[in-house]
């Protein structure tokens, strides 16, 4: 086992790893900006290091800095959390020539899952199922209408090193192709510095669908389950929970059985999220992410699965001691990230939390590293944290979250409580009849949400 962590990460997931770490008996070090100087898993490391001013580029992503701090302190392993350096195959090669242990995926497996196009490629060689569409990338008008004529219109254009909807352009028919495809290509070369794109088939009212896998990378490999994260807005997913209101029991079991038998054919290493779209009875595969989700608490809560210790356990080189006849979905589980934001506009809302209370009660769990009196700076993202509550049955998890919706309180800045409490007593969401579509159109026609 690691003898100490550093945690290159901020806020609730610093915090998450933090606590797994100690919990595991390991001593922990805190990165952080000048900006992060009061952050909660500062106060609470047994060591921290400031690694540069508030812009990311120069601290939570600036590769030296990070080492530096490893080699200072003496920690013999890294944690990334999500977001930042999480899913980069460079820094994950630059810890290992440092002889430091990335908790994580080998670095060919983060390369090739970044790539949207070589994931698509190596999905089908694993046998997961994928969305019909361009077998690579897509650069020219010609080949771009010739694709979207074999699959049929409507087509999605979407950036091969991309994420967050950012050069991703939906395309209903030929005329618009043109436009669209060097639009999406300029987007992605100024968010991602790399142009190539690719064509799928757009699929009109899917589900999101993603299952969680664990390997070892010595052969064994399990699933945990999905978790439904079709609650979304700009492509950016707001309310997640497990098991799908759309699944069965058998639907459950043959999906993840692929994925797990895919990564025990991969050699895939530590935790990660195989993300499909689900229409008509069909998954299509979308990316897989490297990396621990912000959402993994809906997995824990129906599963009694502790995913940070699994991760860091397995990075140290311990087998997988969970066999897949081990994991039992338990109850229902939901969670709803609360930003920093307006609650109509969803602009920023940084500033110094005056009065914080978070819920409590019978399952209901709260990971934030906010307090009362903290400042929410504007250099990261919005996230104050996530609510995730578990019940018996689904209908009595929508009543508890209800509940602690309504117990939460964040006075001095504005977040989107509101927005949670509005949607979880919506007849749509009770009923679980959504789709990817259903809360950006629902924030379209519906009357604005009480800040």
């Amino acid at each position: 086992m690691f003898d100490k962590i550093l945690i290159a990460n901020r806020g609730e997931i610093a915090l998450r790893v933090l606590r797994a770490a100690k919990e595991l008996g390991i001593q922990t070090v805190a990165v952080h900006s000048t900006a992060d100087a009061d952050a909660m898993h500062v106060r609470l490391a047994d060591e921290s290091v400031c690694i540069g001013p508030p812009p990311a580029r120069d601290s939570y992503l600036n590769i030296p800095a990070l080492i530096a701090a490893c080699e200072i302190t003496g920690a013999d392993a890294v944690h990334p959390g999500y977001g930042f350096l999480s899913e980069n195959a460079r820094f994950a090669e630059m810890l290992d020539a440092h002889k430091i242990v990335f908790i994580g995926p080998r670095a060919d497996h983060i390369r090739s899952m970044g790539d949207k196009i070589e994931a698509k490629r190596t999905a089908k060689r694993l046998g997961i199922p994928c969305v019909p569409g361009s077998e690579g990338g897509v650069s020219d008008d010609d080949e771009a209408l010739r694709i979207a004529s074999e699959i049929g219109f409507p087509v999605i254009i979407k950036a091969a090193s991309g994420g967050g909807g950012k050069g991703m352009k939906v395309v209903r028919n030929a005329a618009d192709m043109s436009v669209a495809l060097a639009t999406a290509r300029t987007e992605a070369k100024a968010n991602f510095g790399d142009d190539a794109v690719y064509i799928e088939k757009y699929l009109e009212k899917p589900r999101h669908i993603e299952i969680q896998v664990l390997g070892d990378g010595q052969g064994n490999a399990i699933h945990l389950g999905e978790r439904d994260c079709s609650l979304q807005r700009r492509h950016q997913k707001v309310w997640e929970e497990g098991p799908s209101p759309a699944l069965n029991l058998g639907m459950r079991e043959d999906i993840g059985e692929i994925c797990a038998k895919a990564m025990r054919e991969l050699g895939y290493l530590g935790a990660g999220t195989v993300e499909f779209l689900y229409e008509d009875g069909k998954f299509y595969f979308i990316e897989m992410n490297t990396r621990i989700q912000v959402e993994h608490p809906v997995t824990e809560m129906i599963t009694g699965v502790d995913l940070v210790h699994e991760q860091i356990k397995i990075a140290a080189g311990a087998k997988l001691t969970i066999r897949q006849d081990d994991v039992k979905i338990a109850g229902h589980a939901i969670e709803c990230r609360i930003n920093a934001e307006n609650p109509r506009s969803f602009a920023p809302s940084p500033g110094q939390i005056k009065s914080y209370h978070p819920p409590g009660g019978l399952g209901v769990r709260v990971d934030s590293a906010a307090y009362q009196g903290y400042r929410i700076p504007p250099n990261y993202d919005s996230l104050v944290g996530k609510l995730i509550v578990t019940g018996r049955t689904r209908n009595e998890c929508l009543m508890r979250l209800r509940r602690a919706l309504d117990e939460f309180v964040v006075d001095g800045i504005q977040t989107t409580l509101p927005l949670f409490r509005t949607l979880v007593r919506n007849p749509d969401i009770q009923n679980g009849a959504y789709d990817i579509h259903w809360l950006e159109q629902f924030l379209a026609t519906e009357p604005p949400i009480e800040a």
